[in-house]
């Protein structure tokens, strides 16, 4: 069917269905390219591709229909092509929901189903690379001004973090590899998970709710992970619903996205961001680590002050011990010079007390020969009393000297060495009778007496142990 067509002309429903492609052919004779959102991607069996290439609202909440959609698709023989050219770009993207594209096609109308679309030849990686950039570049740039990209590094870490909250996909290998860092680590970890899609159209909203949800489960620390993928694969975790999410997260955050080359916007609000899921289960166990690592390091320091306390202690009762015996040698040695200065004396005292008796006893006799019967009998009462007074005087010399020499025996009593022994000192001495006052004094082998209250002990060393040689060097 060619030229005008006349105003009373009827077309058949598949005249109509043909005009409409040839007009679409005459005004888009090369194709057009359209940028927009994909929604609802389809991979059937056949090999095909189907999808429909959106626009949404500038401020629409997420789940909002959009305002304008056309349905596309990517036959088999043009998505080899389309492939190639995401190869040549490092397959930095791929063709998901909520991925930003821009696409160049052909206009169709499907007339069995009476639709048009457009059916895909080609896709612009850089247009999808800058979009991304733009809007994490935007978004970085919000959450600084509102001062929520170091919030969460101020939340406090448990120094033993062994409730740990998960939010990943549940049966990915993300998540078997961390569950099985954690068990193989040999601690007690409690492991809470939330199963959440990490990509996606709807996957930032429930990132969300899920981070928000085990963090008020109680938990120590919130691991957030997500394997590797294209960069559009981890489109979700440059959302601001994420990213605000793990910026007001009570509990730290720590994040475990993509590869070791990924660098998403929630690892910047994240308490701590590592590479991979692996790395950030690691660094769980290795706060628990070094959390152990310190405490044996106090429980070393105690113990190495502990026996210095000790060493010091038995040094200074050793020294004591030394003390207390040269203290009791010396004081017998005072009370045994006392006690024979007191013997002198007293032998003394008691010859000079004596002669003098005697020499007035003589003297009585001779005036008592001269004076007669009457002299005699005034000096046998003089000799009388003489002698009541000389007995008088001996006897008080006698108390004095005995007092005296019960002091000094009371104090060589008090220092006495076997009195020292009675309360639980012992002395010992080598078989030479050298007092033994180190370790060092003797040797295996040796014959040594071991001096106590009740009387010796003989015995031979087998072996002997320096408390200093069990210090820490």
């Amino acid at each position: 069917m060619s030229g005008v067509i006349a105003s009373d002309q009827t077309l058949t429903v598949r005249e109509l269905a043909q005009v409409l492609r040839w007009t679409l052919d005459e005004a888009f004779p090369s194709g057009v390219w359209v940028s927009g959102e994909i929604d609802s991607i389809t991979r059937p069996r056949s090999g095909h591709v189907y999808f429909d290439l959106v626009e949404r609202s500038e401020h629409a909440e997420p789940g909002a229909p959009p305002v304008a959609s056309v349905s596309v698709v990517l036959f088999r023989d043009d998505r080899e092509r389309v492939n190639a050219t995401i190869k040549r770009h490092g397959n930095a993207i791929r063709m998901a929901d909520g991925v930003k594209v821009r696409i160049q096609g052909m206009l169709d109308f499907y007339p069995r189903r009476g639709q048009l679309q457009l059916r895909m030849t080609a896709i612009d990686p850089a247009h999808t690379l800058g979009a991304l950039a733009e809007d994490r570049e935007a978004l970085m740039k919000a959450l600084a001004a509102d001062g929520l990209l170091r919030r969460n590094a101020g939340a406090a870490l448990a120094p033993v973090p062994l409730r740990v909250g998960l939010v990943t996909s549940v049966g990915s290998a993300a998540h078997a590899d961390m569950l099985k860092v954690l068990a193989s680590s040999g601690f007690a970890f409690e492991v809470a998970e939330i199963d959440t899609p990490v990509q996606g159209a709807g996957a930032p909203a429930e990132i969300a709710a899920a981070i928000g949800a085990v963090a008020g489960a109680g938990v120590d620390v919130v691991v957030l992970a997500r394997g590797g993928g294209s960069r559009t694969d981890l489109v979700a975790f440059d959302h601001e619903l994420v990213a605000r999410a793990v910026a007001a997260c009570e509990r730290p955050v720590f994040t475990g996205i993509g590869h070791e080359t990924d660098r998403s916007v929630a690892d910047e609000t994240a308490h701590t961001a590592c590479s991979t899921p692996t790395a950030a289960a690691r660094a769980v166990v290795q706060r628990v680590q070094d959390w152990l690592e310190q405490l044996d390091t106090t429980a070393r320091r105690i113990e190495a002050c502990s026996r210095r306390v000790l060493t010091a202690a038995g040094s200074r009762a050793g020294n004591t011990a030394d003390d207390v015996a040269q203290q009791a040698r010396a004081a017998t040695r005072r009370a045994d010079r006392s006690l024979d200065a007191a013997g002198r004396r007293l032998a003394l005292t008691g010859r000079a007390a004596a002669d003098r008796a005697g020499r007035r006893v003589a003297a009585a006799t001779d005036r008592l020969a001269e004076a007669g019967p009457a002299a005699g009998r005034r000096s046998r009462s003089r000799l009388d009393r003489a002698s009541a007074r000389l007995s008088v005087a001996g006897g008080h010399e006698i108390r004095h000297a005995r007092r005296h020499l019960d002091a000094i025996a009371t104090r060589v009593r008090a220092l006495d060495p076997a009195r020292i022994l009675g309360r639980g000192w012992s002395m010992t001495r080598r078989a030479d009778g050298t007092l033994v006052r180190a370790v060092r004094d003797a040797s295996p082998g040796d014959e040594i007496v071991t001096h106590v209250s009740d009387g010796t002990l003989d015995s031979t060393i087998r072996a002997r142990h320096d408390l200093s040689e069990d210090r820490n060097p």
